[in-house]
């Protein structure tokens, strides 16, 4: 057999071998880093609301919305920057590699800079938009104030070792999360509870460990993987390759940024039910987390592995990537609706201590009902991130509107019909929505001969063609 692997560098070439298996390979060590990256985040939690007090756990609780639509948009594009490397690395062209590497570096300094520096700045008026609580609006602002402050960190770390996958090494950035999230969870405990830092200490941890988790990344990057050489020829500013890697990156970064606002209307719509439902969702929302973000590995296996076949021009193996992608999404989504029916109530009661039984309850109840829908999170990051990997970043975007106008409708519904439940079905109102439009895409654009990147208005022109809503449903089926 061909060899696929080189040895020490752990880069991988994804358009040789069975696709399953191929997959599998690539996204357990994507899964297991998010695993660990939520285990800190859990244990931080947990730090945050027994230590400090569930004030401060819904302090940091409000700030998810608009850490979601600000960091998230960092994060997807530098994933996004990550899919013409991928491209050009399963295409063997040594010289668009190195460029698009340079070029993305250069892009992502410009954009960490900005972003430090402008989200910083309107973080009080923008966490005071959404209604959060009097009491819990100063403890807010300390927190996401200084996450804001430590984007370049957040940047380094995602561009490197998205970097890292898009030549095939899933393995080396999960070894450095792991190293991460342990220096998180330490820094947490001596911040918080000797040091007595409240929430910035929390705050401050985090940005710590993923910079170092960065800087081991890009240390790697330039000591053991092979066939990286940059020179004057390939170390320049290129509009052409600057281009591409924008249509492709900042999209990406939209489409989260889209959806986000729609989790900032939900926010506010949890903040008018009063801060007992903060705390609840809260607390539920960082266990449905521990379960699902596993599923978006696979999503950024697929993007990866799609990237790498799209490059060399196998269409088949694309197709049957998606096939074998809903094959594990399936069953994992099975296995966690177990596990969390299993261990929600111990879960809770873990984070919470002893909260008052409104907001216990609340938390299991949103468990209990968002967890039977795991499979429809599973399912669309099948289908965005092979829209993405394809180079289709801009029509990922408009699916993320369909997320926005679930957890708009959601919002809504909790604040005028169904209260707090209208929270707990929000999210996967969203996943149903935008997954029905990924299917949708994702089958039109495989029946072309050649996969290329399409015209945004020649997309929506066609979008409500030829009984629309109709054929979704037949396409999804098609892969299974």
């Amino acid at each position: 057999m061909e060899e696929t692997k080189k040895k020490g560098s752990g880069t991988t070439d994804l358009t040789i071998g069975r696709p399953l298996t191929r997959i599998l390979q690539f996204a357990l060590p994507l899964v297991l880093g998010t695993l660990f990256q939520q285990l800190y985040s859990f244990v931080d939690t947990i730090i945050v609301g027994r230590c400090i007090g569930t004030d401060a756990l819904g302090a940091v609780g409000t700030t998810y919305s608009l850490n979601f639509m600000i960091v998230g948009f960092v994060l997807a594009t530098c994933n996004g920057f990550g899919i013409p490397v991928a491209e050009s690395f399963g295409a063997k062209d040594r010289d668009d590699l190195h460029k698009y590497l340079f070029n993305g570096a250069v892009l992502c300094v410009v954009m960490s800079l900005v972003f430090a520096v402008g989200t910083t700045l309107v973080a009080a008026p923008l966490l005071q938009l959404i209604h959060t609580p009097a009491e819990l609006l100063e403890n807010a602002v300390r927190y996401i104030r200084i996450i804001f402050l430590g984007i370049p960190a957040t940047v380094l770390y995602n561009y490197s070792s998205t970097v890292l996958r898009s030549l095939g090494d899933s393995k080396h950035p999960f070894y450095f999360l792991l190293v991460s999230s342990f220096l998180n969870i330490a820094l947490d405990v001596l911040f918080i509870v000797p040091l007595g830092m409240g929430v910035e200490g929390a705050a401050i941890a985090t940005v710590i460990s993923q910079l170092v988790s960065g800087i081991l990344c890009t240390w790697w990057f330039f000591t053991k993987v092979e066939d990286i050489h940059f020179t004057k020829e390939n170390c320049v500013l290129s509009g052409r390759h600057c281009k591409r890697l924008a249509y492709i990156g900042f999209p990406m970064g939209f489409e989260y940024s889209v959806s986000a606002i729609g989790a900032v209307i939900m926010q506010d719509a949890i903040n008018q039910l009063g801060s007992v439902a903060v705390a609840a969702q809260t607390a539920g929302e960082k266990i449905r987390q521990m379960f699902t973000l596993p599923m978006e590995s696979v999503g950024m296996a697929i993007a990866t592995y799609v990237g790498q076949n799209h490059g060399a021009g196998r269409t088949d193996r694309v197709r049957q990537g998606i096939r074998d992608g809903c094959i594990i999404q399936a069953g994992y989504s099975a296995i966690a609706w177990a596990a969390v029916f299993l261990v929600k109530r111990w879960a809770v009661g873990l984070v919470l201590g002893d909260a008052e039984p409104a907001i216990f309850n609340g938390a299991v109840e949103y468990l209990t009902v968002i967890s039977v829908l795991f499979v429809l999170l599973g399912f669309l990051m099948i289908f965005r991130y092979t829209l993405q990997g394809l180079g289709y970043s801009v029509q990922a975007v408009i699916s993320g509107v369909g997320e926005l106008i679930g957890r708009a409708l959601g919002g809504w519904l909790a604040v005028h019909q169904l209260g707090y439940l209208g929270i707990c079905i929000s999210n996967p109102l969203a996943w149903g929505f935008a997954l029905c439009y990924c299917v949708f895409m994702v089958t039109r654009v495989l029946k072309k001969p050649r996969i290329r990147s399409a015209n945004c208005e020649s997309i929506l022109k066609k979008l409500f063609r030829n009984k629309f809503l109709m054929r979704i449903s037949s396409s999804f089926f098609s892969f299974l």
